[in-house]
């Protein structure tokens, strides 16, 4: 019986949390075709909405017989969700897409994902070596240096320059990896590139732990600090309303596959499929460049605006990691970060 109380709490709570967003404002009303038949999707992802939303409506104008309802919020928020349906005997998701690239790896142990190969996957650019379906990248997300150009005259060179040049003394912000998927996988490819002595050197320097990979950026945006390990899209978004940053790619290149999977036992799995299918069409694929980040097609026309690495070379010089080591040091990664950037 406490068993049942804590769980029904955790999912309140967890829930309560959670930013549902509907994607389609038909999705909170619905078509009554849609209602009747019940094609339907619900999609929990980390994209935020300039991503997503695009996405989303793109999809039902090719189908528009289904309703979709995405909600957002950080991957560690995501994943504690999905736990708390676990517990309760019924997840309500169809499909997750975040950057927590570890997490995928830990449903498929678990056998919670659903082997799906999307039309057109010959086409695309996968970073995973032992990719078997059980989820696929989506895009290639990066990250970068973000400064604001109002505070930095002289752009930083290197990743050194961010550890140890005095103006981004107490400075330069980094999302919580315990919260997200991007911050944990950027952390773990500095450590593989540099060693754990680096990241000590960033706290050494005065470098601050920020709640979301949005807050950095919008606290860089705002000048409370003057740069930020920031991701790609989201800086994207910023600097088209106006924001005064920029992304600095040092030649080391932190590249984070964002993939999307299909639950195993998914209440529309013929609408998930449908999805995954669209999402890495020429199309949307289009809409993930046009958003500020870096797409799984070659065929897809890039911004200059963003100064985006091309997708081949994302992959190419992207810092190489074993996705299955970082899932393994995950928790000890996020302790390590957490206790020193207390």
């Amino acid at each position: 019986m406490f068993k049942k109380i804590f769980t029904a709490m955790l999912l309140l709570l967890v829930t309560m949390t959670f930013t549902a967003c509907g994607g389609d404002k038909a999705s909170d009303s619905g078509s009554d075709a849609a209602k009747k038949s019940g094609n339907k999707l619900v999609i929990y992802t980390s994209m935020k909405e300039s991503l997503i939303g695009n996405i989303v409506e793109g999809f039902k104008k090719k189908y528009p017989d289904i309703d979709v309802d995405w909600q957002s919020a950080g991957a560690g928020k995501i994943m504690a969700k999905i736990e708390a349906e676990r517990q309760s005997g019924h997840l309500m998701a169809d499909i997750i897409w975040t950057s927590e690239v570890p997490d995928f790896y830990q449903m498929k142990d678990d056998d919670l994902l659903e082997k799906y190969q999307p039309a057109g996957f010959d086409e695309l650019l996968n970073p995973f070596d032992d990719y078997d379906g059980s989820f696929t990248a989506a895009r290639l997300g990066t990250l970068g240096i973000v400064i604001n150009i109002n505070k930095v005259q002289n752009p930083p060179t290197s990743w050194e320059t961010i550890a140890t040049d005095p103006l981004y003394k107490n400075s330069f912000g980094i999302a919580d990896p315990a919260l997200s998927g991007t911050a944990l996988m950027s952390i773990a490819l500095l450590e593989k590139q540099f060693g754990w002595d680096y990241i000590v050197k960033l706290h050494d320097n005065g470098a601050t732990k920020s709640k979301g990979s949005g807050r950095v950026v919008d606290d860089t945006a705002d000048g409370a600090i003057n740069a930020c390990l920031g991701v790609d899209y989201i800086t994207a978004g910023k600097i088209d309303k106006g924001s005064p940053l920029k992304m600095i790619y040092p030649k080391e290149l932190l590249m984070v596959p964002s993939p999307i999977a299909i639950f195993k036992d998914a209440d529309h799995m013929d609408s998930a499929k449908k999805f995954v299918d669209y999402l890495v069409t020429q199309e949307a694929q289009q809409m993930i460049a046009d958003a500020g980040t870096v797409p799984v097609r070659r065929d897809v026309n890039m911004p200059e605006r963003y100064n985006l690495p091309k997708p081949e070379e994302a992959l190419a010089n992207g810092i190489k990691v074993s996705y299955a080591e970082v899932l393994a040091n995950k928790d000890e990664t996020v302790k390590k970060f957490s206790n020193l950037f207390k």
